[in-house]
């Protein structure tokens, strides 16, 4: 049996969307894994709900003049299915180019209306692994995204033979969250977010507390961290004139991103602002033994005796209940019979 390889690139997509365009955006980020690809990347992490984009209108106009542009955005929202009409040509090119991606969606149930802020996880022979959906929306996303639960608060087993798991922007704050992670034996995390440092009230303190949030992880979890932020750009704030009126609480530019090794040390990174980039970098996973050495927060670091941990992992939205990334029969002879 081959030696597993420890050592590979990764990168995090710094990038915006077609905002509010989710076919647009679906071809964006096919072309930002081909991208990854031609650079050698082997795991690509996406910013918060990048396709069709971070809904900044919420936090600048009264919810009445909303429900418009909220019924719009549903439409443009991505439905998970297996080699379905949304994600298909995303497992494709994952396929295609032997790149495993991290993607923030905004998330429609197959044949609903009830959204989900959340980050599918599709493995570099293009298998939907699974789909986390963010514990508490935050503010007034409360009124756009339903609310996750312990079902997905997992990592899933990459090909490449480490465990990836994820959380979305100040979900991040909920410790409790994250540790459910470590404890399941995380090995990279994808931390998504928006750009928050454009909003008013955030300039000075949002890309500090990223920093903050992602290096404790990387610590207190001893993985490596690979966090992606969208920024602003004029589709969005044109997109927003056109449809809600003018406003003057999200400009232009934002964004933090980076690759974080557990102790703390930037691999790659940080890149901040209006510039489209793949923040990439090699992580070696053969030093996590080293790092283990002196603390190992799922093992011998703990006090079980003093601190007991759990978390409810049980589904309750009916999709959850359902095998629903399992490759039904004529699906998997259709891809049997293409390949011959």
């Amino acid at each position: 049996m081959a030696a597993k390889q420890t050592k590979f690139k990764v990168a995090a997509a710094h990038a915006a969307p077609v905002f509010m365009n989710k076919a647009a955006t679906i071809k964006k980020t096919i072309a930002l894994i081909e991208q990854a690809a031609e650079d050698d990347v082997k795991l690509l992490v996406f910013p918060e709900t990048f396709v069709p984009g971070y809904p900044y209108w919420a936090e600048c106009y009264a919810p009445l003049k909303q429900v418009n542009a909220l019924a719009k955005y549903a439409e443009e929202s991505v439905v998970v299915e297996p080699n379905g009409e949304d994600v298909g040509a995303i497992q494709d090119a994952c396929r295609r180019t032997g790149v495993a991606i991290n993607l923030g969606i905004s998330e429609r149930v197959a044949n609903g209306h009830t959204l989900f802020n959340s980050q599918v996880t599709i493995d570099n022979d293009g298998t939907i692994l699974g789909v986390h959906r963010k514990l508490q929306p935050t503010y007034v996303e409360r009124y756009i995204w339903a609310q996750g639960n312990g079902s997905s608060l997992r990592n899933w087993p990459l090909s490449l033979g480490y465990n990836l798991g994820g959380l979305a922007c100040w979900e991040h704050t909920m410790n409790g969250a994250r540790q459910a992670l470590l404890m399941q034996n995380q090995h990279i995390h994808a931390g998504a977010w928006p750009a928050l440092s454009t909003m008013a009230g955030f300039e000075a303190v949002a890309d500090a507390q990223i920093e903050a949030l992602m290096k404790a992880h990387a610590l207190t979890a001893q993985v490596f961290v690979i966090t992606a932020s969208n920024y602003v750009d004029d589709t969005c704030l044109n997109w927003m004139e056109e449809n809600l009126g003018p406003q003057d609480l999200v400009k232009a530019g934002g964004g933090w991103s980076s690759v974080i090794a557990p102790f703390c040390n930037f691999i790659a990174g940080p890149h901040a602002g209006g510039e489209e980039k793949l923040v990439q970098g090699e992580i070696d996973l053969a030093q996590l033994g080293a790092v283990k050495v002196w603390i190992d927060a799922a093992g011998h670091y703990q006090r079980p005796e003093i601190l007991q941990f759990g978390f409810d992992a049980r589904p309750h939205w009916a999709d959850e209940k359902l095998d629903r990334f399992k490759v039904r029969p004529e699906e998997k002879k259709q891809k049997e019979e293409s390949k011959e």
